[in-house]
């Protein structure tokens, strides 16, 4: 039997992961702070991953089981956008404690489960090794972030025979579409310093949203990746190719192209 935990387990990606993976022959340990449906091949746990004991309590459960884990698979997240000037500092530190501290405390408690040959596999995003755009800077950084960490976790777990890897993924068809949309609708009702320009900015993210992908895609994607005998450090999934050419071009030509887009 092969062993596989998922975080972020309740919502659109991760729902279909788990599915995935019980149908690719894994037991999963389905992980979130809202409870995941129970389901067959499935063990649920309702777990904020931000809280150290909750994760201790989780570790119990999962090691009462079984004494490995082939698959750590981090899916747990949240969106942002808002302006670095206006956004709340509650809202700011949120959103480094789920997107990075969190997939760090997962990985040290779970850690003495992962054997030789295991995969760590953190989901970042297209917009991790790009320049932030206007409006998408606190997110795009923490994702930034959670990227350079899963690169140094690499170096270190690869002498301990454990393989990490990150995959960069554009828009998926889930709840967090509509939550990008909501937090954009009300960026752009409050903000009192872009109120044009966020308008101008909406337009462009319907446009790039509309281009995504469903949620098994993704999951199968996982399943690919996890079920490989040697992994890349990167793995991308629907990036969007305006994006990826306006990070080609030079940085002031990038502020200029920007500027006139948006004033």
């Amino acid at each position: 039997m092969k062993y596989a935990l998922v975080t972020g387990a309740a919502g659109g990606m991760g729902e279909k992961t788990v599915d995935a993976l019980i149908k690719a022959g894994y037991f999963v340990f389905a992980l979130d702070k809202n409870a995941p449906r129970e389901k067959e091949g499935c063990l649920s746990l309702s777990v904020d991953i931000t809280d150290s004991a909750a994760l201790a309590q989780a570790f119990a459960r999962v090691s009462s089981q079984t004494g490995q884990i082939d698959a750590l698979v981090h899916l747990a997240g949240v969106y942002m956008l808002d302006s670095l000037l206006e956004m709340e500092e509650s809202a700011f530190r949120r959103l480094f404690e789920i997107n990075l501290i969190g997939a760090y405390l997962v990985n040290k408690t779970f850690a003495p489960l992962l054997h030789q040959g295991a995969c760590v596999l953190l989901v970042t995003s297209e917009l991790a090794p790009l320049s932030p755009l206007p409006f998408t800077g606190a997110y795009a950084v923490s994702k930034a972030a959670l990227d350079k960490y899963a690169y140094s976790l690499r170096m270190e777990w690869q002498l301990l025979g454990v393989s990490v890897s990150v995959l960069r993924a554009g828009a998926v068809n889930t709840g967090m579409l509509s939550v990008s949309t909501d937090a954009l609708a009300r960026f752009t009702q409050k903000t009192a310093l872009y109120s044009p320009n966020a308008r101008r900015f909406a337009r462009i993210v319907d446009s790039v949203e509309a281009k995504c992908v469903p949620p098994e895609r993704l999951a199968k994607r996982v399943v690919g990746i996890v079920g490989k005998r040697r992994r890349r450090f990167v793995y991308n999934l629907n990036r969007n190719p305006l994006l990826l050419l306006l990070e080609i071009l030079p940085r002031g030509l990038r502020f200029f192209i920007i500027r006139k887009i948006l004033q």
